[in-house]
């Protein structure tokens, strides 16, 4: 694991925690956390040891959005320009939204454990995980809305996978906040618990569950899960098929049949 100025990364077994830490700034998304998210899940997804991702937040929020002093240098740099000055700010947004894509394109499962505020980027950051588990103070705002902005990395495109398309734009159009006990309803979040702690305590019990089972047959689970969203159910039985034609055949497959013979729990390598 590499150092870290804005994130704090753990590996307890076969999950590794990956904590955004600027609690004074209720973890605001500056250009360094935007870089090392990136290289964190990058990390995650090669390291062999590491099964489950967990996501959270040091301090009061899980995440506050993007750091709106980096926002207001981009938006004053001074470039003669004007094309030149359009290509820069794309490339930017393009950088920020493959940071994010990051969380989504790792193998492991990746879990959201958030507590307090989960807004702007936040909500982006929470739509490319695999879950989201609540504390009971956790609340969700797309706020872009509210500082006269389109919403540009990723929660305009993935939330309607998650939630109902009309409440999606409702929440788009309008920057309302959508409180723990209105989350669980509509499926933002898959459970609430009381306070911060249990939380942790219960998205910990849940990753190393996950991290018990076949690897490959995780990753692969996760890797047909996120094909099926954007393809035909042809073509994705057509890629199950073929995935499958080349890994099913595997020393993962005998450890659970021989373990389920021999009722005893397996144990498979990374």
């Amino acid at each position: 694991m590499s150092d870290y100025t804005t994130l704090n990364v753990t590996q307890h077994k076969a999950v590794a925690t990956v904590e955004l830490s600027r609690p004074e700034k209720a973890n605001a998304l500056n250009m360094a956390m935007w870089d090392e998210l990136k290289a964190a899940m990058e990390w995650a997804d090669q390291e062999d040891t590491v099964r489950v991702v967990i996501l959270r937040g040091a301090g009061k929020h899980f995440c506050s959005g993007i750091d709106l002093m980096d926002f207001s240098s981009v938006m004053t740099a001074k470039e003669k320009c004007e094309g030149r000055k359009r290509e820069s700010l794309r490339r930017m947004i393009l950088k920020l939204q493959s940071s994010l894509t990051a969380i989504e394109d790792c193998r492991k499962p990746v879990i959201a454990a958030i507590h307090g505020g989960c807004i702007g980027g936040g909500v982006d950051m929470v739509s490319c995980c695999d879950m989201r588990y609540i504390s009971e103070d956790a609340y969700f705002q797309i706020k872009e809305i509210d500082i006269g902005m389109t919403a540009d990395v990723g929660t305009l495109q993935r939330l309607p996978h998650i939630i109902q398309d009309g409440l999606m734009r409702e929440l788009a159009y309008t920057g309302r906040k959508v409180k723990a006990d209105e989350a669980i309803r509509v499926g933002l979040a898959n459970h609430s618990y009381a306070n911060q702690d249990e939380l942790y305590a219960s998205v910990e019990e849940i990753a190393h569950i996950i991290a018990a089972k076949s690897p490959l047959a995780i990753r692969g689970t996760k890797e047909m899960i996120k094909y099926t969203r954007d393809h035909s159910v042809a073509d994705s039985l057509n890629y199950v098929a073929t995935w499958n034609a080349a890994m099913l055949i595997s020393e993962d497959i005998q450890e659970a049949m021989m373990a389920q013979m021999q009722k005893r729990e397996p144990t498979f390598k990374d």
